[in-house]
């Protein structure tokens, strides 16, 4: 998902050639590895939690309405469901409109996190393929200018990416009851909830972000041969 955002992001802007563009998502792509990442949130949930919020997670995650909507994440998180969301986002944007379902989100997204965390890791992401895109250029200057324009989208982003997540969210608990998101959202404002929610989010940035410096370098070798090989 974040590989062809990122391709039709770039395909968007306009300053790289579309075969470019999808050169980068595919150096995305190949960069990240999801075992690698869940590797890294379970060792900082071990270092960041203590015993008894790691037990309150625990306890909650062996609930039927937990391993309900765990199993819905899940199903809506493969990148093949991405097209569907976006493809039913108007339905159910009407379906749910000024539904109790649809109030909960506020209270959804801060508990979680979603858009915050999401907004930091587009940004952390761009800056880092920054690189590449300034391996068209010579002018130091446009580089810095490239970079004051993605930190100046945040606010911009928040919007778009919110949407987003609200889309992903009336679809991934369209069948979860307002009662059992109800609970859910009890969890992850708890203590507990919250610091879980905290680090997992951060452990997910975090190993998406490291291996960004390296893609950038990668692009600007490939896109710039002659810089490595000309002088």
């Amino acid at each position: 998902m974040m590989s062809q955002g990122i391709r039709q992001g770039l395909k968007q802007s306009g300053q790289l050639p579309p075969v470019v563009a999808g050169t980068i998502g595919t150096l995305v792509s190949n960069s990240f590895s999801a075992a690698d990442i869940e590797q890294q949130i379970v060792a900082d949930l071990g270092e960041k939690l203590t015993p008894a919020q790691l037990q309150a997670v625990h306890d909650w995650y062996q609930t039927p309405v937990a391993r309900k909507i765990s199993a819905a994440e899940i199903a809506a998180s493969s990148p093949e469901a991405w097209q569907t969301i976006q493809a039913r986002a108007p339905e159910l944007n009407e379906r749910f409109k000024g539904t109790r379902k649809a109030e909960m989100f506020d209270r959804f997204d801060r508990a979680a996190r979603a858009t915050e965390s999401a907004v930091d890791t587009t940004i952390a992401v761009q800056l880092g393929l920054a690189s590449a895109l300034a391996a068209f250029s010579n002018d130091s200057a446009n580089h810095e200018q490239l970079r004051q324009r993605i930190e100046s989208q945040r606010s911009m982003l928040s919007g778009v990416v919110g949407q987003q997540v609200y889309d992903s969210y009336l679809y991934t608990y369209e069948n979860i009851g307002a009662q059992e998101l109800e609970l859910y959202l009890k969890f992850l404002e708890s203590p507990a909830g919250a610091a879980f929610s905290r680090v997992v989010t951060n452990s997910i940035q975090q190993a998406i972000t490291e291996p960004v410096v390296s893609i950038g370098q990668q692009m600007s070798r490939l896109l710039r041969p002659e810089t490595s090989t000309g002088q």
